[in-house]
């Protein structure tokens, strides 16, 4: 069931006119995923290469996992979703937000063949807004601050790009609290 979703979301061309560089949707889903990381959307490297987190955005954030590349590509245990499957183009300081018709098109769908799930990482403005809704709190830091709010199911991290040295620098709290419970939360979904 799960591998004929993935076989129309990676055909699907629903927002082909906006999209620079066409369609190719990036996902990776496995019915027995105990982790879903929600992220906004792939960049053009990612594009190119068709593998989800394949840059220093995904090396960072195998980092604050804890987890290596086998675990994280080939386990079997972490799906990769973003909020919009195709690259959406360069704005003025960095990546196009990511297309707004993925996420109600077809995450309740591939979340729903995921039976395992127990946490789902929303990384970034865009997940979170989408899946914490009003529980938001009225920024990124203060979300990713007021983790624990979430728990056990979503877990709000910010965006682990580069770009981001200065409000990890100006966040110390992050590395000291955040990331030892974020590894603690992935071993136990990954029963690691």
């Amino acid at each position: 069931m799960i591998e004929d979703l993935l076989l129309r979301i990676r055909a699907c061309e629903h927002c082909k006119s906006h999209l620079p560089l066409g369609p190719r949707p990036v996902v990776a889903a496995f019915e027995r995923a105990g982790i879903a990381i929600i992220g906004q959307a792939p960049g053009s490297k990612v594009h190119q290469s068709g593998i989800p987190w394949d840059d220093p955005s995904g090396q960072q954030l195998r980092k604050w996992l804890g987890v290596n590349d086998q675990q994280f590509y080939q386990s079997g245990q972490i799906a990769l979703v973003p909020m919009g499957f195709c690259y959406p183009g360069k704005g003025r300081s960095g990546d196009l937000p990511p297309r707004p018709e993925c996420a109600p098109l077809w995450h309740r769908a591939l979340l729903d063949t995921m039976p395992r799930l127990e946490l789902i990482l929303t990384i970034g403005a865009y997940a979170q807004a989408y899946y914490l809704k009003e529980g938001g709190k009225k920024n990124l830091t203060e979300t990713v601050r007021a983790f624990r709010e979430y728990l056990p199911t979503y877990f709000p991290l910010p965006h682990p790009s580069p770009r981001n040295r200065f409000w990890l620098s100006k966040n110390p709290w992050f590395q000291g609290e955040v990331i030892p419970e974020l590894q603690k939360r992935v071993r136990q979904a990954m029963r690691v």
